[in-house]
């Protein structure tokens, strides 16, 4: 497998549409999904087909192959970008990551210290409680902590979407706005009367300063290694003539695509490693409170980072945590000493349109991007490539759009609450 790296640059609104199944009112997203990106890209395929892909037929062809084979490209989410492009210029930017749920800030003053997100004075920082609550759970305890700059209360940070630049971390967010408009008698071609109606979109540039910079997003495509540079090849030829989202044909999801071809690094052992030695580091700091109920069992612990919305099964049914059974099935691995000790996950409804059928999609129940999933196991050797294209190919359902998409320890369960960032 390759990854393609995507730079999207927004050169007017996107309306990337969410409709709450059961409510009226459309809202917009704060990211592209993949199947967004998934959707205009194989529409341009189709409409210069005969061109760039010579071959669309059921029976074989890179159309097929990218997108209706057993092993489709993933398109994984784009979430907004860390830096404004400069001018034209395309950079490389930092990875953007989803904060894991069970970080803490806060309650008055919330965000990263670095951030100046509380009306533009320094902010008391975010800490995670991964590990202090395995331990409080392994002593009895209640764990509760509280700030540890004002010793105030503490609260989910609201903070989804991170980026780490020159070892400072910064909140990332999409802005939006309500565009207002007319409906058009079709036989007068006049306004009209009483059809009028406002679409919320993600703006397309910086809302302050004189000369606002338009606005990006990142996102990757993990294609099949002999179709990588082929796709790579028809999304830099075509960069200006995808659309994304709704309302293309009033002027909305006019971009820019800057695609790059780049390695897939794997250093699952040395996070995995790291994560260990905080974690046996902090039980042993709570030892001071003398001997524990529970002791931790000897063995190799990893979490699981949900990057994405995912849509798990279990024996047939929704669920919003990935069982031992599961993962292994996911993997392929076979670890009867596999175990669960945490999951903090919260769940929500996503439904969506096809544009090739022109229905609407199924109604799926997911669970949120940000969950985490702690496992221990004491083969970790089996465990370390496994992991790694899982972090590739993700976990349930619908991963080629985005779905599901993981990552093994999050660096940011080392963050501690004395160390608030």
């Amino acid at each position: 497998m390759k990854k393609i790296e995507l730079q999207i640059k927004a050169l007017s609104p996107l309306a990337i549409s969410r409709q709450k199944p059961g409510g009226s009112i459309s809202e917009c997203e704060d990211y592209i999904p993949g199947s967004v990106i998934r959707g205009a890209i194989a529409g341009e395929i189709l409409k210069q087909s005969g061109q760039q892909f010579s071959d669309l037929s059921e029976n074989g062809g890179d159309f097929q192959a990218l997108f209706l084979g057993d092993e489709p490209a993933i398109f994984k989410n784009a979430y907004p970008n860390i830096r404004k492009i400069e001018k034209d210029d395309f950079k490389q930017e930092e990875e953007v990551k989803i904060l894991p749920t069970t970080a803490l800030s806060s309650k008055t003053n919330p965000g990263f210290k670095t951030g100046k997100n509380c009306n533009g004075y320094n902010c008391n920082g975010v800490f995670d409680t991964l590990f202090d609550r395995l331990c409080a759970d392994c002593y009895g305890y209640a764990y509760e902590p509280n700030c540890p700059v004002d010793g105030g209360r503490v609260d989910s940070s609201g903070i989804t979407f991170y980026s780490v630049f020159n070892d400072k971390y910064y909140k990332l967010s999409s802005q939006k706005r309500l565009l207002t408009k007319v409906g058009i008698n079709r036989r007068r071609a006049t306004s009209e009367e009483e059809i009028l109606y406002s679409i919320e979109v993600l703006n397309e540039s910086e809302s302050k300063g004189k000369k606002p910079k338009p606005v990006s997003y990142i996102s990757s495509i993990i294609v099949p290694d002999n179709l990588s540079d082929t796709l790579w090849q028809f999304i830099d030829k075509n960069s200006l003539n995808f659309r994304l989202g709704g309302s293309t044909s009033r002027g909305l999801g006019k971009i820019e695509i800057h695609a790059n071809l780049a390695k897939i690094t794997n250093n699952i052992q040395s996070k995995i490693e790291l994560f260990n030695a905080k974690l046996w580091e902090r039980w042993k700091k709570w030892s001071v409170f003398g001997n524990s109920i529970e002791y931790l069992p000897k063995q190799t612990y990893f979490t699981l980072n949900l990057q994405a919305d995912a849509i798990l099964t279990e024996k047939w049914q929704r669920t919003t945590v990935i069982s031992p059974a599961m993962l292994q099935h996911f993997v392929g691995v076979d670890d009867s000493s596999l175990e669960i000790h945490a999951a903090y996950s919260s769940y929500d409804y996503r439904s969506g349109w096809n544009a090739a059928w022109g229905l609407m999609k199924d109604v799926e129940l997911v669970t949120n991007k940000g969950a985490v999933y702690l496992f221990s196991t004491a083969h970790p050797e089996k465990w370390y490539t496994a992991l790694a294209n899982l972090e590739l190919t993700g976990v349930g359902d619908k991963t080629y759009e985005g779905f599901g998409q993981v990552e093994v320890c999050n660096e940011f369960h080392l963050v501690m609450r004395k160390d608030a960032v």
